[in-house]
């Protein structure tokens, strides 16, 4: 899905989609010895499709990611712990998440569980957590208390997606349009 973060950002943030596929491998320019060791490692490569923001007028500091989540990412309890992780590491920074599945073929909600990692829970994913939900969280202090804030949605097949707040800065956020950005996609792709 493309994303339309560019007009709706200040002239001094700068949006960069990622994304990784695996390991491409890598070619050297010299000769390489035999590995001292070889062995079977039980972490998968990840996938990511993200579009990070960052701040030009902050030193190119990260403010933002939009994580698009893969079923790569919900495929087995190992990739979906480190996806959550690399998310609660992100807000851990201050980092505003914004979490788009639309994976329905894995059952599992990625926000409930990186809200299980950390403590916490939300109340708009009571019962059973939606297969594809729409969210964004935030890190901030209100005061001297460290608190999350988070904007959740379940999605519904044939629903319009919602338009989620990314935060840029600690009293500014831009909309994340999903439903526009799912359309614009259709049209690129001649997707009826």
């Amino acid at each position: 899905m493309v994303l339309n973060l560019h007009s709706n950002l200040p002239e001094d943030f700068a949006s960069e989609p990622r994304v990784h596929l695996g390991d491409p491998g890598s070619t050297a320019t010299w000769a390489l010895s035999e590995p001292t060791l070889l062995m079977d490692s039980d972490s998968a490569e990840q996938y990511e499709y993200e579009v990070l923001i960052y701040d030009r007028s902050r030193g190119r500091r990260l403010v933002a990611a939009v994580e698009l989540v893969s079923p790569r990412n919900k495929d087995c309890p190992e990739n979906r712990r480190a996806f959550v992780t690399r998310c609660a590491a992100l807000l851990q920074q201050g980092v505003c998440v914004s979490l788009v599945d639309l994976v329905t073929t894995r059952r599992f909600n990625l926000y409930a569980e990186l809200l299980e990692l950390i403590e916490r829970s939300d109340p708009a994913m009571t019962g059973e957590p939606p297969t594809i939900y729409a969210a964004t969280c935030r890190a901030r202090k209100i005061g001297r208390a460290p608190k999350l804030e988070a904007w959740a949605y379940p999605l519904v097949v044939g629903q319009p997606l919602p338009t989620l707040p990314l935060w840029i800065a600690e009293d500014m956020a831009v909309p994340l349009e999903l439903e526009a950005s799912y359309e614009d996609t259709c049209r690129v792709l001649r997707i009826a």
